[in-house]
């Protein structure tokens, strides 16, 4: 069996229990844990000197960890710069938030070639080397110039723009470029896989060939571009189901979701959890939950809404921006309907272990994800496999995440709409438990059929089913 390397600008190994929501090391350990390998990146120290010297070795287990520390003029080129002042909003369809720069692009390529240039001489022959995220695009490229063969695939945890948006960025084609020095080239949804074939076609002036159907909504073609050809797919990520589950039913004797429930006093809870992004309109979704409170007064001191947003980032200034915004809009909405018993929104700033938000889920009559634009988003499939299956809550879920394709039977809503989305709180409150039941055990058959073991190995066998680059 070869080799697994798994290629991430972040190595930070998960302990048991403490992984936030939707984090992406669940998956890299579980496809590790399966063939054993290497976790190559970045291991979030800062160094004076990163141009000589082989990387950290740490072995566990079958796991090899090989890290290494970035310059603090890597990070602000690299990271902070291209990656997510570029690529990040440009991403996420926000042209106004991207910022262009010839010395952030090259900071970007130089360290990608970094870290080429260290992980290539660990590399074995028959090696699978599986790169994550948009940190990291040039990787492939930059070992194919050394003369590596092994086969090669990416995934893309963000969505991918349509054209229009893509050719804004300058040097765009080169991004494309380098995608396709990858054998596999593995997206979200359907939706992204179309924006990257129609980038071929029309600007790039490829051939595209639609492959035959696999499991529903996890189509592909192949593209023959800048004298490549490479294989792109829908891979729609999941989780780990039934761990998931599992903690759901131990969470319900804990401390803290005792603590919750007494605290909520037999009022509904609406919950979100999600990083603080402004990818993840939040803005939009305290001024839906005024727009309930207002519409449906009956509502005011019989329900809550609790925003988990653990802060990231804080040294950017949009993410200044956002918390400024979200503290301003939780304590006006606060302070308006507030009473000496009942507080409408529980705004935290804070990280929750796993087996605490699973408790948290379950005790939510309803799971709030309403992203602007995300790539698949995780906490939506979370929210569902934690519900109890005689009595479940309701996911109102934004049609921008990719999870909206597959959980197709939550109440899918335009973020933008203000009122509808709160027109849909109200109807998800209000729904009767046969029709509770029927969504959830809907959603459940897609969760437990993909879940994380399932979106791992048939990307796994599908590189493995390929020919190496020429």
């Amino acid at each position: 069996m070869s080799r697994l390397v798994v290629v991430s600008n972040r190595v930070a190994p998960a302990e048991e229990g403490k992984q936030q929501a939707g984090g992406l090391a669940v998956a890299i350990l579980e496809a590790l844990k399966s063939r054993g390998g290497i976790w190559f990146g970045w291991n979030g120290t800062t160094t004076e000197n990163t141009e000589s010297g082989p990387p950290d070795i740490n072995q566990v287990g079958r796991l090899t960890y090989a890290t290494m520390g970035l310059s603090k003029r890597d990070l602000d080129e690299y990271y902070n710069g291209f990656a997510n002042s570029t690529l990040w909003p440009l991403f996420h369809f926000r042209l106004d938030l991207a910022s262009f720069s010839g010395r952030t692009y090259a900071g970007y390529q130089r360290v990608n070639g970094l870290f080429a240039s260290r992980l290539a001489p660990l590399l074995e022959p028959d090696d699978l080397v599986w790169v994550h995220d948009y940190h990291l695009i040039p990787f492939a490229e930059q070992l194919r110039t050394m003369g590596l063969s092994q086969r090669m695939g990416f995934f893309l945890h963000t969505p991918f723009p349509a054209p229009e948006i893509l050719v804004a960025l300058p040097g765009h084609e080169s991004i494309v470029r380098n995608l396709c020095a990858y054998d596999l080239v593995g997206f979200q949804t359907e939706a992204d896989l179309r924006c990257f074939a129609n980038y071929i076609r029309y600007e790039a002036g490829g051939l595209v060939e639609e492959l035959e159907e696999g499991p529903p909504g996890w189509s592909g073609v192949r593209v023959h571009a800048f004298g490549r050809t490479a294989i792109a797919r829908a891979f729609p990520i999941s989780i780990e189901t039934q761990t998931m589950i599992d903690l759901a039913t131990q969470a319900a004797d804990m401390a803290q979701t005792q603590r919750l429930r007494d605290s909520l006093g037999g009022r509904a809870l609406i919950i979100g959890v999600d990083r603080l992004d402004y990818s993840k309109g939040l803005p939009q979704r305290f001024e839906a939950f005024q727009a309930l409170l207002d519409a449906y007064p009956g509502n005011r001191g019989q329900v809550s809404f609790m925003q988990v947003a653990p802060p990231s980032r804080t040294d950017v200034a949009e993410y200044q921006a956002i918390r400024r915004e979200l503290e301003t809009l939780a304590g006006h909405i606060n302070g308006r309907f507030a009473e000496f018993d009942w507080v409408p929104i529980r705004y935290l700033n804070k990280s929750f272990s796993r087996k605490s938000l699973a408790g948290f889920y379950r005790n939510a009559r309803i799971g709030l994800v309403t992203p602007l634009r995300d790539g698949m988003n995780l906490v939506a499939k979370e929210y569902v496999a934690c519900q109890n299956p005689e009595d479940p809550g309701v996911l109102v879920l934004s049609r921008f995440a990719g999870a909206a394709k597959e959980l197709d039977a939550a109440l899918i809503v335009n973020p933008y709409d203000i009122r509808a989305v709160a027109e849909n709180l109200q109807r998800a409150l209000t729904m009767p438990l046969a029709e509770r039941r029927e969504r959830f055990e809907s959603m459940m058959k897609v969760i437990v059929a993909n879940d994380i073991t399932h979106w791992r190995e048939v990307y796994v066998d599908t590189l493995y089913g390929l020919g190496s680059a020429d």
